[in-house]
C-alpha cells in the first residue's frame, strides 16, 4: 500500500460554512493535514446548523469538519496574528471563503502571505469571484443558483421555481477548488512557485450549463430552455414518472433502449403497434411527439407498483430507478458495499453515521484518515503551537489570555 497522495502537506483552513470546509475534508481524506482555524467564541458558523446534538454540537460541522485538527485564535491580538503568520509560513496550502479583501485586514491577504512563503498555494472561494463588478457582493449557494439560469429551469410551468435542498454551487464549487488546488501542487513541483486561486460560485455554475449554453447561443438567441416539469424535452425519452405506490425515473433516450422499452410496454399493455411505430424511432421523432409518448408512458406506469416496472426495465436493460428517500440511500446495498456511510466513534456521542466521500485509490486506504472526528473548537492549540515553535510557558500565556481560546 502506497501512502494517500497528499501525506506530508500542510493544509490551513481558515474557512466557514460549506464550501471552504468541503475542499479541507477532500483533502484530509487524500493525506493532507488539515488545521481548522475559528475565530473565538463561536467559531464556524457551520457550527449552528442542523442537525444539532444536544444543543450543542452540529451535525453540519462533523459531516465538513472531520479529518482536521482545530486552533481557534484571537486575531485581534498582535500575538495571535504572529501565530497566524507562523502557520501559514509553514503550511502548503491556505483556503479561505471570505469577500474579497476581508482576509487583507487581517494581515492574511495572498499578497501578504506569499511574500513571506512563495510556495503558498493560496486558495479563495467566493460568490462572484475577486474580479467583475459583483466581486464586493456577497452571496451564497442559493444565490448563485438563481443568478446561473440553473433555478429556472427546475420544476414545474408557471409556479415559481423549487428550492433545490442541496448546496449545489457549494459543493461544485469545492470539489472544482479541490482539482484546482492539487493542480497547482503539481505545478508547484515544477516551478517551485505557488499561487492564488480565484473559485466563485458563480463560475462554477455557469460552467456546469452542458446543453442549456449552446441552445441559445447556437440558436441564435431563439432557444431558451424553460421549466418543463418532469421530462427532458430534448431527450425523450427521459424523466420521471409515479407508480401507484411511489415514484420512478427512466432513461430510454437512447434509440437502442427506446425501442427495447417501446416493444416491452406493448408486450405488456401499451396501444398495439406503440413498439413498431417509426415515428419514434429516432431523437427527433420522439421529441417531436413527446406529449403522445408521455401520455401513454404515464398511464402504462401509473398502473403498477415502483417494483414491476423496475423489474421489467432491468430485464431489457433500461435504466431505471426508484425515487428514493434519505432512509432509503442510506439502506442501500450499493451505498452499503461501497462503504458511503462512514461510522465514527465520538468520544461524547457515540457511534456516528455520516455520508463518506467518493474517492477511491487502488493502492491507498481512504478510510483510515477519515476516522479523526471534526475538532473541538480551539482542540489542538497546544500541539499545534508546539509544532511551530511555542515554548510551554508561551502557550500556557497564550491560552490564558485569550490569544488561543478553547471550548
Amino acid at each position: 500500500m502506497q501512502d494517500l497522495p497528499l501525506k506530508g502537506l500542510r493544509v490551513i483552513d481558515y474557512s466557514h460554512f460549506l464550501a471552504g470546509p468541503y475542499v479541507g475534508r477532500c483533502l484530509a481524506a487524500m493525506g493532507a493535514e488539515v488545521i481548522k482555524v475559528e475565530r473565538p467564541g463561536l467559531g464556524d458558523a457551520g457550527r449552528q446548523h442542523a442537525h444539532v446534538i444536544d444543543e450543542q454540537q452540529s451535525g453540519y460541522f462533523l459531516q465538513l469538519n472531520m479529518g482536521k485538527q482545530g486552533v481557534s485564535v484571537n486575531m485581534k491580538d498582535p500575538r495571535g496574528q504572529a501565530f497566524m503568520h507562523k502557520l501559514c509560513d509553514s503550511a502548503d496550502v491556505f483556503i479561505e471563503n471570505y469577500r474579497p479583501g476581508a482576509l487583507d485586514k487581517l494581515g492574511l491577504g495572498y499578497a501578504e502571505l506569499s511574500a513571506r512563503n512563495p510556495k503558498l498555494v493560496y486558495c479563495s472561494i467566493s460568490a462572484y469571484g475577486h474580479t467583475g463588478p459583483d466581486s464586493h457582493r456577497a452571496g451564497f449557494g442559493l444565490i448563485a443558483e438563481a443568478k446561473s439560469g440553473i433555478m429556472q429551469m427546475v420544476g414545474v410551468p408557471g409556479e415559481a421555481p423549487p428550492l433545490l435542498r442541496i448546496s449545489l454551487g457549494d459543493m461544485y464549487t469545492g470539489i472544482h477548488a479541490v482539482a484546482a488546488i492539487n493542480a497547482a501542487l503539481l505545478g508547484r513541483v515544477r516551478s517551485g512557485k505557488g499561487q492564488h486561486i480565484d473559485m466563485a460560485l458563480y463560475d462554477t455554475l455557469m460552467s456546469m450549463h452542458e446543453y442549456a449554453v449552446q441552445c441559445y447561443t447556437l440558436s441564435g438567441g431563439k432557444v431558451v430552455p424553460e421549466q418543463t416539469g418532469h421530462d427532458m424535452p430534448t431527450s425523450t425519452l427521459y424523466g420521471v414518472f409515479r407508480a401507484r405506490d411511489g415514484d420512478l425515473v427512466i432513461a430510454a433516450q437512447v434509440d437502442d433502449a427506446w425501442k427495447r422499452f417501446a416493444a416491452m410496454l406493448e408486450a405488456h399493455g401499451a396501444p398495439a403497434g406503440f413498439g413498431a411505430d417509426a415515428r419514434f424511432h429516432s431523437l427527433t421523432g420522439r421529441n417531436t411527439h413527446r406529449e403522445e409518448i408521455l401520455a401513454i408512458v404515464k398511464a402504462w406506469v401509473a398502473q403498477r407498483s415502483v417494483a414491476e416496472v423496475l423489474a421489467l426495465l432491468d430485464g431489457i436493460d433500461v435504466p431505471s430507478a426508484k425515487v428514493q428517500r434519505i432512509d432509503e440511500v442510506i439502506h442501500d446495498p450499493q451505498i452499503q458495499a461501497r462503504g458511503m456511510v462512514l461510522e465514527q466513534q465520538h468520544p461524547r456521542y457515540g457511534t456516528l453515521k455520516l455520508a463518506n466521500l467518493p474517492f477511491r485509490f487502488s493502492d491507498c486506504d481512504t478510510t483510515a484518515p477519515m476516522q479523526q472526528v471534526a475538532p473541538d473548537m480551539g482542540q489542538h492549540n497546544a500541539p499545534i503551537a508546539r509544532s511551530l515553535g511555542y515554548s510551554e510557558a508561551d502557550i500556557a500565556a497564550m491560552q490564558a489570555e485569550g490569544v488561543l481560546f478553547a471550548k
